[in-house]
Formats: structure tokens, sequence, C-alpha cells
């Protein structure tokens, strides 16, 4: 794969194991901080609720990208399935990459491994959301084959 930094490896989140999930609340908190996340970080109990959730959900992984055997980034991800395709798909949830590690092909690797989990799987798709303006996602979003859909669909919420 061009543009991965050597000493690239990936590992799944395992719940049970404390490193693994204080890595990826650090991380989310990282994002959550991040202009592009615009939110408010977790704290220790909405903390232990995500990791509960996301360990109890029966369709959810989360994948990590290890740089030199330390957690530099993670994919939340959530199998559903298209009644169109009548198949499952991938939605990548978060996508999250240390700051200062951004630019160095950890997303990109990222993005390829789950595709391969998808076509491994035979899954019919992989589908995120991505800010309007978060330009840097955009570009490399785009740069591997994802793009908007025809006709163009759009993410709306009702928060509750």
């Amino acid at each position: 794969m061009q543009n991965q930094p050597n000493n690239v490896e990936f590992t799944f989140c395992d719940f049970a194991n404390s490193h693994h999930c204080d890595k990826l609340l650090e991380l989310l908190n990282c994002y959550i901080n991040d202009p592009m996340g615009g939110g408010i970080p977790l704290d220790q109990q909405k903390g232990l609720q995500l990791i509960a959730g996301l360990k109890a959900h029966p369709a959810s992984f989360v994948l990590f990208v290890l740089l030199n055997n330390e957690i530099a980034g993670l994919a939340t991800c959530f199998v559903n399935f298209s009644t169109f395709k009548a198949s499952p798909y991938i939605n990548i949830h978060d996508i999250i990459v240390k700051k200062e590690m951004r630019g160095s092909g950890l997303g990109k690797a990222l993005l390829h491994k789950i595709t391969s989990i998808a076509t491994e799987k035979n899954y019919c798709k992989v589908t995120l959301e991505v800010r309007e303006d978060n330009t840097n996602a955009k570009t490399l979003y785009q740069s591997l084959g994802f793009k908007d859909t025809e006709p163009p669909m759009h993410f709306w919420t009702k928060m509750l």
C-alpha cells in the first residue's frame, strides 16, 4: 500500500482490556475536542457507559491502528444491513488518528483495512459520514473512492 508508514498493524479493541478501553476513550475525547469534533468530552461516567454499550452491541467493532506498537488511531464501526442490496455493510461512525500523526497515511491504512474486512465478508459496501467543512477528511475519502450518492443523500438528525 503506497504512502503507508512502516510498522503499521491493526487490532480489534478488546473491551475486557483496560488499556484498550483507556485508549479508545483518550482518542475519542481528543477528537471531540478537535474543531471537527465540536463537542463536549466524555466524563468518566459517560466513558464507562460508552464502553459498556459498545461491548454489548451485537454489531459493533472498534479497529485500532498501531504504529510501532503504539495505538495511534481507531475506527468505530457498525455492521448494518442494506435492504436494497439484501446484504450487510459496514458503517464507519468514527475514524480518528492522533493529531500529531495526521497526514502520515494511518487514516488511509484504516480505511483500506476496513474495506478489506468488508470484502472478505462479502459485504456490499462501506459507508461513512463527513462534515461539509472537513476538507482534509473529504480529500482522503475521495482519494479512496468514497463519494456522495446519486442522487445525493443527507444525513439528518433529530436529537432526543
